[in-house]
């Protein structure tokens, strides 16, 4: 009994030579797809107050230029992962990245304001398509057992671009205008795109999703993002309630439905309920309190915007490093008590930034924002894991659609929650409850896995 154990452990860390290869493609794909989404985002900011210059727009239409890709792609997040259950994670992906790298080329040689909003539109459509792709191609590349690290490599991706972010679209916006920085992820989608086309993809080892694709389920759950995102940006009650009936309409469609876009049992799980729950709770927290540190380092202490960035480098710096450690801590200690000491970490970062004593130090605040960038980039690592283990290979584009969703919809929550609070005071000691919500949902996630023995005799 040993021996086949150890022979088929030795058969999961050394795979033959194709199986090798798909793997080190998904992980690109995965890793290069997440982190040009994230230099996107951040480099954006700094481009749009010179795009509003050169094209003569209004604020209105700027903030559009910002929202209309958050709307895009909250809204088709989760039937993008259904549509790689149904027709493999690879083609979507190359489609996704595709997309992405047109609509960013066209971006750079729009003419108006309005096309740059329309092609923004576009760029979130194909992000939706990538983003839960980079998950799913990691769940059938990889075990189970072994999702971990390729996680917290693409968690680490992430960190980094969004640390590189602001530094790289400054320089180039400086040197060439704010065109140049939409050009950055021109070449590195089109290349992996072009890349996922050329090697055939490997035959399917799990039956694929249900035929039916659900569109009413699609167009509800889209009406119910796209409404609740939008309401949130803008303040507007009307789109809020339109997105709570949508919501009711899916709950109530899902039901009866042969093929739910929502897989019968997926978010019943509890697991999967938690680790959804831990992400939406850390991602809030972390987008309310850049928001609300920005505006207190600037608009109260005066800091330059570069002074202010530097004392949020140990925020992605711990994100980076930290990832790869929490993936071996939640081999050796279990996802539940990974995930909590994490989201611990977060609370305590974003209360500490809430007194007066620690942001008026610089050494204080950099201390802070690395025990936020260490607890977030935990809470990520492992929450992600389990949502996308938990799930069943047919399912794993769905899952990792949710997943994608919780991460995009908390930073919304977040910066709304900041905006309304900002002006007493109170924003970050209310962040850091958001925060800690994520410990009751962590402790939702697994405990250690405990291994059989290897040396357990046979049954007679």
């Amino acid at each position: 009994m040993s021996g086949r154990l150890t022979d088929e452990k030795a058969a999961v860390a050394r795979p033959e030579g194709p199986e090798r290869l798909h793997r080190a493609l998904a992980l690109a794909c995965s890793v290069v797809g997440a982190a040009v989404v994230a230099l996107d985002g951040t480099v954006l900011t700094i481009a749009q107050p010179l795009l509003q210059r050169d094209l003569g727009a209004e604020v209105g239409q700027v903030q559009w230029t910002s929202t209309g890709y958050l709307v895009a792609v909250a809204s088709l997040l989760v039937f993008s992962g259904r549509l790689g259950d149904r027709f493999g994670h690879r083609r979507v992906f190359a489609l996704g990245a595709l997309g992405f790298a047109v609509a960013s080329a066209g971006i750079a040689l729009a003419p108006g304001v309005g096309w740059v909003i329309g092609l923004r539109v576009l760029q979130g459509v194909a992000g939706a398509l990538l983003q839960p792709a980079t998950l799913g191609m990691l769940r059938a590349a990889y075990p189970p057992e072994r999702l971990g690290m390729p996680v917290a490599l693409r968690t680490s991706a992430i960190g980094l671009a969004a640390a590189a972010g602001p530094l790289v679209g400054g320089a180039l916006v400086g040197a060439y205008g704010w065109r140049a920085v939409f050009l950055i992820g021109v070449p590195p989608t089109l290349a992996i795109a072009l890349l996922c086309l050329a090697i055939p993809a490997p035959r399917r080892t799990a039956p694929a999703g249900p035929g039916a694709l659900d569109l009413p389920g699609a167009c509800l759950l889209g009406l119910a993002l796209a409404c609740l995102v939008h309401g949130l940006v803008t303040g507007t009650p009307a789109a809020l309630a339109a997105a709570a009936v949508a919501a009711l309409l899916l709950v109530r469609h899902e039901r009866r439905a042969p093929h739910p876009l929502l897989p019968a049992g997926l978010l019943r799980r509890g697991p999967v309920a938690a680790g959804l729950a831990a992400l939406l709770a850390v991602s809030a927290a972390l987008s309310g309190t850049l928001f609300t540190a920005t505006y207190l380092l600037q608009d109260i202490l005066g800091l330059d915007p570069v002074h202010t960035a530097l004392r949020m480098v140990p925020l992605a710096l711990l994100m980076v490093l930290g990832a790869p450690v929490a993936a071996v801590l939640q081999r050796r200690i279990g996802a539940r008590t990974t995930a909590t000491a994490g989201a611990v970490l977060t609370a305590a970062g974003v209360g500490l930034l809430g007194w007066p004593a620690v942001t008026g130090s610089a050494l204080a605040t950099c201390g802070s924002a690395a025990l936020i960038g260490a607890g977030f980039g935990t809470v990520m690592v492992t929450a992600t894991s389990v949502v996308v283990h938990r799930a069943a290979e047919e399912h794993a584009g769905v899952a990792g659609g949710l997943q994608q969703t919780a991460m995009n919809t908390g930073p919304v929550l977040g910066v709304a929650l900041a905006s309304l609070l900002i002006a007493s005071g109170s924003a970050l000691p209310a962040l850091a409850a958001v925060a800690a919500l994520a410990v009751p949902a962590a402790l939702g996630l697994p405990g250690p896995h405990r291994r059989p023995a290897a040396d357990t005799p046979a049954a007679p």
